[in-house]
């Protein structure tokens, strides 16, 4: 096993009683204390849940959620946006970082409008083959938008397994297949059940089981859990966090910041010189021109973030400037 790895398998097997009970606390804590997020509602979309998964992926609930709304009353249907240009989905996608996943947003939309006549596909099979979908965003809106069985493992999930069921403070770098099975082996048998038990497991993790400071005098199955146990032996590695400050990526945001603003192409000249000297006032574009001015980046790194956002198709360059994907 490679070092930093986590056993992804319990010492002992869990007996269906013991499962059994796992189920009905971890479950029953969810009903008393989950968070009342918009789309868990029982009248909101697939399409709306669609959205928040894509938008939560590495994104705290509290950036999603004016975003979200922002989003959902513009396009309230996958066809709304799909009659959109993609610049329009990266435009309003504002701050939430990784806005490749915007452009894969409305490549989803487009291909529901085109292959599933507007309403999205309520199977993991259906939904993995569209653009941009993955295997967990698949299985999770296949169990919280339609109510299916599926396995669904993000980090959260991970890590409750990884303390309650194998006894190790954190789970491996990356997914192993033997945590997906130790995954589908805890998943209760009937849809409804499952469902439920995916989204208290995962609220368990982003509420109490929590990667640095886990509150496990709150857990509601403290006394069965393996990490606990076993003293609460440290991780064998240290999770490394994504520098951001002097990147980059900074630098690519930037120059996002100020493509969103821009009502028309902007001139490669104009990222590297003070608005001021070009005659913008300090707001409008004015004000992510003097952002971007002040991380003082080097040319040849401001020359990779541009042609890095071609690259992805987040920008293109018409009448000699940048400006977001038609």
């Amino acid at each position: 096993m490679p070092a930093g790895s986590a056993p992804a398998t319990a010492p002992a097997e869990l007996s269906a009683m013991q499962l059994e009970e796992l189920h009905r606390r971890i479950t029953g804590w969810f009903a008393e204390t989950a968070r009342e997020l918009p789309w868990r509602e029982a009248g909101c979309s697939a399409w709306a849940v669609l959205v928040s998964e894509v938008m939560l992926q590495q994104t705290p609930v509290v950036r999603v959620l004016p975003v979200w709304r922002e989003w959902l009353e513009r396009w309230p249907t996958p066809a709304g946006l799909a009659g959109e240009p993609a610049g329009e989905a990266v435009r309003s996608w504002g701050r939430l970082g990784y806005p490749r996943r915007a452009l894969r947003l409305h490549a989803a939309a487009a291909a529901i409008v085109r292959d599933h006549g507007g309403k999205v596909p309520g199977t993991y099979a259906e939904l993995l083959a569209l653009p941009g979908v993955g295997s967990y965003t698949a299985a999770a809106v296949a169990a919280f938008a339609f109510g299916r069985r599926e396995t669904v493992v993000d980090t959260n999930i991970r890590r409750v397994h990884a303390r309650l069921i194998s006894g190790v403070a954190l789970p491996a770098p990356s997914l192993s297949a033997a945590e997906m099975r130790l995954a589908a082996e805890l998943l209760p048998h009937d849809d409804g059940t499952s469902v439920r038990w995916n989204a208290a497991v995962m609220e368990l993790g982003a509420l109490l089981c929590t990667a640095r400071a886990p509150k496990c005098a709150d857990c509601p199955v403290r006394d069965s859990c393996a990490w606990l146990a076993a003293g609460e032996p440290p991780p064998s590695y240290i999770p490394k966090g994504q520098a951001w400050h002097g990147t980059d990526r900074q630098v690519r945001g930037a120059v996002m910041a100020v493509l969103r603003l821009a009502d028309s192409p902007v001139a490669a000249e104009m990222f590297q010189q003070e608005p001021a000297d070009l005659g913008f006032a300090a707001d409008g574009i004015g004000v992510p021109l003097a952002a971007l001015h002040r991380l003082n980046s080097a040319p040849e790194q401001l020359e990779r973030a541009l042609a890095g956002l071609l690259g992805d198709g987040l920008a293109e360059l018409r009448e000699g400037g940048y400006q977001l994907p038609g």
